[in-house]
């Protein structure tokens, strides 16, 4: 399409030549727009310049149309009433819909948020597909171009201003041994811990996660202390390696909610009883803040958090706004 025919386009012309072709006379289609029948005579003027046409030609007190007039009458009802739609608000019937959201779910995230959200979407928006991955370069930056819809994930140290943070949760991170473990039932302290070796999940988004605990943490300085073991950038592999062995895993949170991977596994309580967590949020562009689409799959997400919540006893995400417990 070449658009630069249309800069020339004043919408209102249109509207005018409407109102020319129905009345078939200046002043009465003066009279319908509210304007003077001098401003009327010259619009006329720049409608003719503008078709290269005299569009209406006297007879009697009345006008009669131009062959290229007849024409436009013919299409300018479908052309205005297709631009009047685009101001109408855009209707959303989410059982009707048919399109693909992209999703980044932080890995562990999708086990328990995808089956219960698929399941939601067949009933209520059939026509939902999502396409899920756990990494991807730039994830900001492809939310920012419309690659990526959401992020699910641990939150992050910063993030850009265009960004729409929500909060779907806290939880702090485990110490993941095997169920027989020497530690078990004993009282867990650092000396203890760092007799044993332990894994180290290595993913760049890991060392990205904003952990929230006090500013002399015991925890923070034993791990940037210690030296793994093993390192790996494989959930699964960590997982066995602690399963088989006497190794120690400090995982991100939600592991031990998933039966897949907490089976024949404990966390252990971290060492001096200190308290350290780590905020789950949902991130979206503020580009689609406004699409009704965007808004039901956000919506649907969160009632899926807020059942995995009410499964575990913990209040719900709009409680805990109202409380003011949540930041946003």
């Amino acid at each position: 399409m070449d658009i630069r025919e249309l800069g020339r386009l004043d919408l209102n012309l249109l509207v005018a030549l409407e109102a020319l072709l129905e009345e078939r006379s200046v002043s009465r289609a003066a009279q319908r727009l509210f304007i003077t029948q001098s401003a009327m005579s010259k619009t006329l003027g720049r409608l003719r310049e503008l078709f290269d046409d005299p569009l209406f030609v006297r007879r009697g007190s009345g006008m009669i149309p131009t062959p290229r007039a007849e024409q436009l009458a013919a299409r300018l009802p479908q052309v205005l009433l297709a631009v009047q739609g685009m101001f109408a608000p855009a209707s959303f019937d989410p059982a009707a819909y048919v399109g693909q959201f992209n999703l980044l779910v932080q890995g562990h995230m999708g086990v328990w948020l995808l089956p219960m959200l698929l399941r939601r979407l067949e009933e209520r928006a059939p026509g939902i597909r999502l396409a899920t991955l756990t990494r991807v370069d730039e994830p900001f930056e492809q939310l920012s171009n419309g690659k990526l819809d959401f992020l699910l994930q641990a939150e992050r140290q910063s993030y850009p201003g265009e960004l729409r943070l929500t909060t779907i949760g806290y939880a702090p991170p485990t110490l993941l041994a095997r169920k027989g473990h020497p530690l078990e039932g004993q009282e867990i302290t650092w000396e203890r811990v760092l007799q044993f070796p332990h894994v180290q999940l290595s993913l760049d988004e890991l060392r990205e996660i904003q952990i929230r605990t006090g500013e002399d943490s015991s925890l923070m300085k034993h791990l940037r202390a210690a030296v793994p073991n093993l390192q790996t950038d494989q959930l699964y592999t960590a997982v066995q390696v602690v399963r088989q062995s006497d190794y120690l895993f400090p995982a991100p949170p939600l592991f031990m909610e998933q039966d897949d991977i907490s089976k024949e596994l404990i966390a252990l309580p971290l060492p001096e009883g200190e308290e350290v967590t780590v905020k789950y949020v949902m991130v979206n562009h503020e580009r689609v803040n406004h699409s009704a689409p965007h808004e039901f799959l956000y919506r649907e997400m969160l009632a899926v958090i807020d059942i995995f919540r009410s499964r575990y006893d913990l209040p719900p995400l709009e409680e805990l706004r109202k409380l003011r417990m949540l930041d946003y």
